[in-house]
């Protein structure tokens, strides 16, 4: 948001809510108020969900189309912020997008998070991170062997893991709370949560084959 800009001075001190409600008694260009507000949550989320696939500017247009939904089917009255709703409507459109484009692989060579943190403790567990360390600095042979561990995994989670598992996976590894991926797919948390412990689980198993 422009700080000071005299165009939407007027609404800066009003709720979401309060000027959705004028904006749909006639008063647009608050619209371009809330699109100018929130351009900065839509490009967060596109960097997000970039490690899934899809090209940048993609991603910001789907986000700005989830943004345009959550403006238009807000409800002050029924909903909670709309910060909260704007960011839930935004995630589903950019995640929506990102399925549909064929997406050929699921984690980028260089970007890593852990697939075994928050387990129980188990000193066993390792980190993604810890088996597949990043490429800089190794010798050719090392990276070779790094990439094909990758590779491993990638067709671990396209075989093994059902839509759903796979699905609370990507999410996960874009650095989404078990909330977040629960509004994002529609399933309570307790659901996802357990989505996740079987993608962990099953990927571990293959990979000590």
């Amino acid at each position: 948001m422009r700080s000071g800009d005299s165009a939407y001075a007027e609404y800066e001190n009003e709720s979401d809510g309060t000027l959705i409600l004028r904006l749909r008694d006639g008063e647009d260009k608050i619209q371009d108020y809330i699109l100018d507000k929130y351009k900065n949550l839509v490009r967060s989320k596109a960097r997000s969900m970039y490690i899934l696939g899809a090209e940048p500017e993609d991603l910001i247009q789907e986000g700005m189309i989830g943004l345009f939904k959550a403006i238009k089917d807000y409800d002050p009255g029924r909903d909670t912020s709309f910060y909260t709703f704007a960011e839930l409507c935004i995630s589903r459109q950019v995640y929506t997008a990102v399925t549909a484009s064929g997406r050929k692989k699921h984690m980028p060579l260089n970007s890593y998070v852990s697939l075994y943190s928050g387990d129980d403790g188990d000193e066993g567990d390792k980190m993604l991170e810890e088996t597949l360390p990043g490429l800089d600095g190794l010798n050719p042979e090392a990276q070779i062997i790094d990439r094909e561990n990758v590779e491993e995994i990638e067709r671990i989670i396209e075989n093994e893991l059902s839509v759903f598992e796979r699905q609370v996976l990507e999410l996960y590894l874009t650095s989404m709370s078990y909330t977040e991926i629960a509004k994002v797919l529609g399933k309570d948390e307790k659901s996802t949560d357990n989505a996740l412990s079987r993608a962990k689980a099953k990927i571990k198993k293959c990979m000590k084959k």
